[in-house]
Protein backbone atom coordinates (compact mmCIF):
# COMPACT_ATOMS: atom_id res chain seq x y z
CA UNK A 1 0.00 0.00 0.00
CA UNK A 2 1.41 3.19 -0.77
CA UNK A 3 1.33 6.41 1.64
CA UNK A 4 1.60 10.14 0.22
CA UNK A 5 4.70 12.08 1.58
CA UNK A 6 4.37 15.34 3.01
CA UNK A 7 5.82 18.81 2.49
CA UNK A 8 8.56 17.74 4.32
CA UNK A 9 9.16 14.28 2.68
CA UNK A 10 8.81 11.95 5.44
CA UNK A 11 5.65 9.51 4.73
CA UNK A 12 2.94 8.88 6.22
CA UNK A 13 2.26 5.69 8.47
CA UNK A 14 -0.81 3.64 7.96
CA UNK A 15 -0.72 3.62 11.58
CA UNK A 16 -1.88 7.83 11.36
CA UNK A 17 -4.57 7.11 8.28
CA UNK A 18 -6.02 4.38 10.91
CA UNK A 19 -5.75 6.75 14.04
CA UNK A 20 -7.40 9.81 11.79
CA UNK A 21 -10.48 7.14 10.57
CA UNK A 22 -10.71 6.62 14.44
CA UNK A 23 -11.03 9.94 15.60
CA UNK A 24 -13.86 10.87 12.69
CA UNK A 25 -15.49 7.97 13.38
CA UNK A 26 -16.05 8.19 17.20
CA UNK A 27 -16.61 12.13 16.80
CA UNK A 28 -19.47 11.68 14.47
CA UNK A 29 -20.39 9.01 16.02
CA UNK A 30 -20.91 9.97 19.85
CA UNK A 31 -21.93 13.41 18.47
CA UNK A 32 -24.89 11.82 16.55
CA UNK A 33 -25.53 9.29 20.07
CA UNK A 34 -26.01 12.21 21.96
CA UNK A 35 -29.00 13.17 19.84
CA UNK A 36 -30.21 9.83 19.64
CA UNK A 37 -30.54 8.87 23.53
CA UNK A 38 -32.29 12.66 23.96
CA UNK A 39 -35.09 11.31 21.90
CA UNK A 40 -35.01 7.97 23.61
CA UNK A 41 -35.70 9.61 26.43
CA UNK A 42 -38.47 12.50 24.68
CA UNK A 43 -39.84 10.30 22.07
CA UNK A 44 -39.88 11.22 18.57
CA UNK A 45 -43.18 13.01 18.43
CA UNK A 46 -41.91 15.77 16.99
CA UNK A 47 -40.79 14.14 14.02
CA UNK A 48 -44.25 11.40 13.72
CA UNK A 49 -46.06 15.17 13.45
CA UNK A 50 -43.66 16.52 11.24
CA UNK A 51 -43.70 13.53 8.80
CA UNK A 52 -47.97 13.67 9.06
CA UNK A 53 -47.76 17.13 8.21
CA UNK A 54 -46.19 16.37 5.31
CA UNK A 55 -48.47 13.68 4.28
CA UNK A 56 -45.97 10.39 5.30
CA UNK A 57 -47.03 7.95 7.98
CA UNK A 58 -45.77 9.24 11.35
CA UNK A 59 -44.65 5.67 11.88
CA UNK A 60 -41.00 6.74 9.85
CA UNK A 61 -40.35 8.67 12.47
CA UNK A 62 -39.75 5.99 14.86
CA UNK A 63 -36.66 5.01 12.10
CA UNK A 64 -34.88 8.05 14.00
CA UNK A 65 -33.87 5.11 16.60
CA UNK A 66 -31.91 3.64 13.68
CA UNK A 67 -29.97 6.36 12.60
CA UNK A 68 -29.47 8.63 15.70
CA UNK A 69 -28.93 5.49 18.18
CA UNK A 70 -28.28 2.35 15.96
CA UNK A 71 -26.22 3.40 13.41
CA UNK A 72 -23.73 5.87 15.29
CA UNK A 73 -23.36 2.78 17.81
CA UNK A 74 -22.43 1.16 14.90
CA UNK A 75 -19.62 3.39 13.64
CA UNK A 76 -18.30 3.94 17.12
CA UNK A 77 -17.71 -0.06 17.82
CA UNK A 78 -15.97 0.24 13.54
CA UNK A 79 -18.93 -2.97 12.83
CA UNK A 80 -20.69 -2.90 9.37
CA UNK A 81 -19.17 1.09 9.98
CA UNK A 82 -19.89 1.77 6.34
CA UNK A 83 -23.41 0.78 5.91
CA UNK A 84 -24.16 2.50 9.48
CA UNK A 85 -22.47 6.00 7.97
CA UNK A 86 -24.85 5.78 5.40
CA UNK A 87 -27.72 5.40 7.27
CA UNK A 88 -26.64 8.75 9.23
CA UNK A 89 -26.42 10.56 5.72
CA UNK A 90 -29.55 9.46 4.98
CA UNK A 91 -30.97 10.74 8.70
CA UNK A 92 -29.29 14.03 8.25
CA UNK A 93 -30.63 14.33 4.46
CA UNK A 94 -34.25 14.09 6.49
CA UNK A 95 -33.73 16.12 9.24
CA UNK A 96 -32.27 18.46 6.19
CA UNK A 97 -35.50 17.82 4.33
CA UNK A 98 -38.35 18.02 7.29
CA UNK A 99 -36.94 20.67 9.42
CA UNK A 100 -34.07 22.78 8.07
CA UNK A 101 -35.15 23.83 4.88
CA UNK A 102 -35.45 27.12 5.60
CA UNK A 103 -32.21 27.45 6.69
CA UNK A 104 -30.19 26.19 4.04
CA UNK A 105 -29.32 29.77 2.70
CA UNK A 106 -29.05 31.33 5.66
CA UNK A 107 -26.16 33.03 7.63
CA UNK A 108 -25.74 32.97 11.64
CA UNK A 109 -25.06 36.36 13.04
CA UNK A 110 -20.86 35.30 13.19
CA UNK A 111 -20.99 34.82 9.13
CA UNK A 112 -21.29 30.65 9.96
CA UNK A 113 -23.66 28.95 8.04
CA UNK A 114 -26.39 28.49 10.06
CA UNK A 115 -26.71 24.55 9.52
CA UNK A 116 -23.25 23.91 10.19
CA UNK A 117 -23.57 21.78 12.87
CA UNK A 118 -26.02 19.62 10.96
CA UNK A 119 -23.79 20.01 7.57
CA UNK A 120 -20.58 18.35 9.96
CA UNK A 121 -22.40 15.65 10.61
CA UNK A 122 -23.57 14.90 6.96
CA UNK A 123 -19.84 15.64 5.81
CA UNK A 124 -18.55 13.54 8.49
CA UNK A 125 -20.64 10.21 8.21
CA UNK A 126 -20.52 10.70 4.31
CA UNK A 127 -16.13 10.82 4.89
CA UNK A 128 -16.84 7.53 7.07
CA UNK A 129 -18.69 5.57 4.59
CA UNK A 130 -16.14 6.20 1.94
CA UNK A 131 -12.87 5.78 4.31
CA UNK A 132 -14.27 3.39 6.30
CA UNK A 133 -13.53 1.86 9.68
CA UNK A 134 -9.89 1.62 9.58
CA UNK A 135 -8.13 -0.77 11.65
CA UNK A 136 -9.14 0.38 14.77
CA UNK A 137 -12.61 -1.39 15.09
CA UNK A 138 -14.56 -4.37 16.14
CA UNK A 139 -13.99 -5.90 12.76
CA UNK A 140 -10.86 -4.99 12.65
CA UNK A 141 -8.91 -3.80 9.21
CA UNK A 142 -11.47 -6.37 7.59
CA UNK A 143 -12.47 -4.23 3.96
CA UNK A 144 -15.85 -4.07 2.89
CA UNK A 145 -18.87 -3.33 4.55
CA UNK A 146 -16.63 -2.15 7.10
Amino acid sequence: MSYASSETGAALLPRHDDAGKLVLRLAVGVLVLLHGIFKLGTGPGFIVKMLAAHGLPGAIGYLVYVGEVLAPALMILGLWTRPAAAVVVINMIVAFLLVHTSQFFSLTGQGGWALELQGLYLFGALAVMLLGAGRYAVAGGQRGLN
